[in-house]
């Protein structure tokens, strides 16, 4: 009888086991496609047009930029207003300069939008793959609440079994003291 018993606790604990196998199985393989497109997320193919664009983009969005345009604006305006009249190429009040900076002003702008719609692309992708993280970790955490439940009613159930076969146990004791201050003593 007492062997039957442990082999059927063995058994249960056996089949705790491949239950939490199966849950851990199941949070590794729903996990799996997560982590390869974490890893390994797609290569960027640029075209020229954005590759210039970025590099554009990164320039006149820099102080040296800005350094050097005052710079070169500075000089502009200080030779055609100091030169002899016969060297000035655009006397105040600088329309040649003015024609310049709107022109730059006009070509700048679109590519700057450019690469600020590659950043926005970027930042999208930036979010999917926060958003893919936070599932992971959700899946996780899924997992271990399947794990607790499993382990919590498993407990409860082999705590219930381990206290009806205490109490059996004390039945039947119970019956071999009655039976014992019964039977009278023998001589």
């Amino acid at each position: 009888m007492k062997v039957t018993e442990a082999h059927k606790l063995m058994k249960d604990e056996s089949a705790l086991i491949d239950k939490l196998q199966a849950i851990v199985q199941q949070s590794i393989t729903e996990e799996k496609l997560i982590i390869e497109n974490l890893l390994h997320p797609p290569l960027e193919q640029l075209s020229t047009g954005q590759k210039i664009s970025d590099r554009v983009a990164r320039f006149g969005g820099s102080w040296k930029f800005i350094i050097i345009f005052l710079v070169i604006l500075l000089i502009w305006i200080a030779f055609n207003s100091m030169a002899l009249m016969g060297w000035r190429f655009d006397p105040y009040p600088y329309i040649l300069m003015n024609l310049v900076l709107s022109c730059i002003a006009a070509l700048q702008a679109p590519v700057i939008m450019m690469s600020q719609n590659r950043q926005e692309e970027k930042d999208r992708k930036q979010n999917e793959n926060d958003y893919l993280i936070n599932m992971k970790a959700e899946m996780q955490i899924r997992s271990l609440h399947q794990k607790m439940d499993l382990l919590e009613q498993d407990q409860l159930k082999a705590l219930f079994n381990s206290q009806a076969k205490q109490l059996e146990l004390l039945e039947r004791l119970s019956r071999k003291i009655d039976a014992l201050h019964i039977e009278p003593p023998k001589p």
